[in-house]
């Protein structure tokens, strides 16, 4: 009998897992609508269709912390759904919804004007209006649907478990509030809805008004969903629901924003496209606690990952060096707090290594899932230690590098002893979780990396990227430890590690065929796993590449079959997998193209940088200057416009740095020597780009660049 060996697609072989559940995500936005929106605050969310509406069953709901608090939200009158005339947000944590009422029984069309108003802020907010516009008094039967089933996000994404029979109602008799709530164990949950205007009667879970309205009369109701209080939203908006919409509330998000550096262009889509970001890392705020301690930091994106992520959280945070090293610097304490310090399977911890997830929903709180945090990840303690030394670049903060010292080592310590499990020099990975990740790089779906032909290699992997990260962690820790941490000698042996590395990497993964190109991976037989992907700019984005392969790489690269006109995919078109929604066989991603962007400049090709930088840009504009997580990889020449992948997080951390490190690119701007220098390559598109109030080395920086010539001055110390 022929052994079964474990895949990332089957990566626990034997052993099974312990909810039972696929994890598959669900379509989305098929079940709401390809206008389903989104109001958000940290980590609370509500989606809805266009109307406003959460259909029970569907992806949609309030979700506080990894727990939907509300599953079903649907607003009728006289028994039937109104229409949509149109909906838009108004700030990522406010919305509008302006309806009408098609044809109903007692009600011709267009006889009332609705509108919902909501916020999430302290909790959830929503004000329904209604005006009569017939010429004679009308009777109409105004019915909010309620319905909760207190799910796991996990669950929301693939099967949710009936927790009816557990769910006890207390519903107010005089119909000012619907009460939920549901406990397992130690794990608790409450939902209530507030109503300024008691319901004339609530029947089952639905809150029903009995309206009688005179021509031009106005009628509203303010709703409420209170949220436990802890932690949760960074400084979350407060107020009367029609000042917060219009602007007149007090909005913390502003004093944030207003503390940031400025970026001013002649491309107005760059600028929108900036100022979006940083509202976006802005709304991504949480406020959270893990073991213990205390993390502020932005989520990695809505709606399935609003949680802290090791590795989303570390390429933001470099990504966004070039506006202020705040988020680095919380960043790196943070998960410096979390590191790993034991051996433990079933969350795949290990002493030394940086976390992958962190989730607080009940899965995790009652031992079903690792997530508690969860440390299946092979690169985020090298992308650590890479922010680590680029903080210090741009900071010149010897004491924060002093105090990370011990984790720094840590880490090293992590990278040498279980990182490379079988000593042979590469940094491989396989999980050892019933629950843990097949694959533990960024092309972390089952089918990430694979063969040219198709197949799923077997575990462990040692993917090319991470080979890449190793090395640059190496060489720039041995400038820390020749700097700061003041160990010459630990310094020489990391040079030397990483010189070897380098050696055995350009030996072992580089393909002389279809042109010469990295491969994607080795396999657990050490079988070459030949896909020709986006890893490659990775790879230039860390410098392991001789400078005599680079141009091999950057024609793959910029190949018709890699570049869609919209970014390099993750998959070459030539594969066999390939697909344009493949999750990372086939998309083009934001952050992914951002990394090979900076690759691409740092080996001078500059062209290449701004052909990417351009092609982004021109993405973000067809959606509202906000990069989705990822795009179809579908020729841009063929379908003229943008496509989202379905399920693509918006906004999402990664995607929303990745303009700032765009414009890095674009000015060649790096820290040398407690100095900013310039480098400009910006492209006729793009014209002038200046920037005020860019913080290094403890001063206030000013920028200005057009074409090939720019200035970098010192504002204020």
């Amino acid at each position: 009998m022929a052994v079964v060996r474990a895949t990332p697609a089957d990566p626990t072989v034997g052993m099974p897992p312990v909810t039972g559940a696929s994890g598959d995500q669900r379509a989305m936005p098929p079940e709401l609508g390809p206008d389903s929106l989104a109001v958000l605050s940290g980590p609370t969310f509500l989606y809805s269709n266009a109307r406003g509406d959460v259909p029970p069953g569907s992806i949609g709901g309030l979700v506080h912390l990894d727990t939907r608090l509300i599953s079903g939200w649907t607003l009728t009158v006289n028994g039937g759904e109104l229409l949509v005339l149109r909906a838009e947000t108004i700030e990522h944590y406010s919305a509008q919804y302006v309806l009408t009422n098609p044809e109903l029984p007692g009600l011709p069309p267009n006889g009332l004007a609705v509108r919902r108003l909501r916020y999430v802020g302290d909790g959830f907010h929503e004000r329904l209006e209604l005006v009569s516009y017939q010429p004679e008094p009308v009777q109409a039967e105004l019915r909010l649907a309620v319905d909760v089933d207190f799910a796991d996000l996990f669950e929301v994404k693939s099967v949710v478990r009936d927790r009816s029979a557990q769910i006890v109602r207390g519903h107010a008799a005089d119909g000012s509030e619907l009460c939920f709530s549901y406990r397992n164990g130690d794990f608790t949950a409450e939902t209530r809805v507030r109503c300024a205007t008691p319901a004339d009667r609530i029947e089952g879970d639905d809150l029903v008004w009995d309206l009688h309205l005179r021509p031009r009369e106005s009628w509203l109701v303010d709703l409420h969903v209170p949220l436990a209080p802890g932690l949760g939203v960074v400084e979350p908006v407060r107020g009367d629901i029609i000042d917060v919409i219009q602007g007149r509330a007090e909005d913390p998000l502003r004093r944030w924003t207003e503390d940031r550096a400025v970026l001013r262009s002649d491309s107005q889509a760059l600028e929108c496209t900036v100022r979006q970001s940083r509202n976006d890392l802005a709304a991504l705020r949480l406020d959270l606690e893990v073991k213990g301690q205390r993390i502020l930091l932005p989520g990695a994106g809505l709606p399935w990952f609003l949680s802290v992520f090791g590795r989303d959280t570390l390429i933001t945070a470099y990504q966004t060096l070039v506006a202020g090293p705040a988020l680095a610097k919380g960043a790196l304490l943070a998960l410096a707090r979390l590191q790993g310090d034991a051996c433990d399977d079933f969350t795949d911890e290990e002493p030394g290594k940086i976390l992958h997830e962190v989730r607080s929903g009940e899965l995790t709180r009652t031992g079903q899932k690792p997530y508690g945090p969860y440390y299946g990840t092979a690169d985020a303690t090298q992308l650590w230690l890479i922010l680590l030394s680029e903080y210090w670049r741009w900071t010149g903060d010897d004491e924060t590098v002093r105090h990370l010292r011990d984790n720094a080592v840590a880490a090293l310590r992590w990278i040498d002893e279980y990182g490379d499990r079988d000593g042979d020099g590469f940094v491989e990975y396989a999980t050892r979780s019933p629950e843990g990740l097949g694959n533990q790089c960024w092309r972390d779906s089952p089918d990430g990396v694979c063969f040219a032909d198709g197949r799923i290699p077997v575990l462990p992997l040692a993917t090319a990227d991470i080979q890449g990260y190793t090395f640059d962690a190496k060489v720039r820790l041995a400038e820390l430890f020749d700097g700061p941490l003041g160990d010459p000698t630990l310094a020489a042996r990391l040079r030397d590690e990483a010189g070897t590395l380098y050696k055995r990497f350009n030996r072992d993964f580089w393909v002389d065929e279809r042109g010469g190109y990295y491969a994607v991976a080795l396999d657990g037989d050490k079988n070459v796993v030949d896909c020709k992907t986006s890893s490659m700019g990775h790879l230039l984005w860390s410098g392991i590449v001789p400078p005599g392969r680079a141009d091999a790489v950057v024609r793959q690269l910029m190949s018709p079959d890699m570049f869609s006109g919209w970014g390099i995919r993750t998959l070459s078109a030539e594969e066999r997998l390939y697909r344009p929604l493949g999750y990372h066989l086939g998309t083009v991603w934001p952050h992914d193209n951002s990394l090979i962007a900076l690759g691409l400049a740092r080996y001078g090709y500059r062209a290449e940088a701004n052909r990417i930088s351009l092609a982004m840009i021109d993405a973000a504009e067809q959606f509202g200057h906000r990069l989705p997580e990822a795009l179809s990889g579908a020729d841009r020449q063929r379908l003229l416009f943008a496509i989202p992948y379905p399920t693509a997080c918006s906004p999402q951390a990664w995607a929303a740095g990745t303009p700032l490190a765009l414009v890095r690119a674009m000015l060649g701007l790096n820290p040398v020597d407690g100095r900013l220098v310039l480098d400009p390559a910006i492209p006729p598109e793009v014209g002038q780009i200046s920037a005020n109030r860019v913080r290094a080395f403890g001063e206030e920086w000013g920028v200005e660049a057009t074409g090939s010539s720019g200035r970098v001055w010192l504002e204020r110390s």
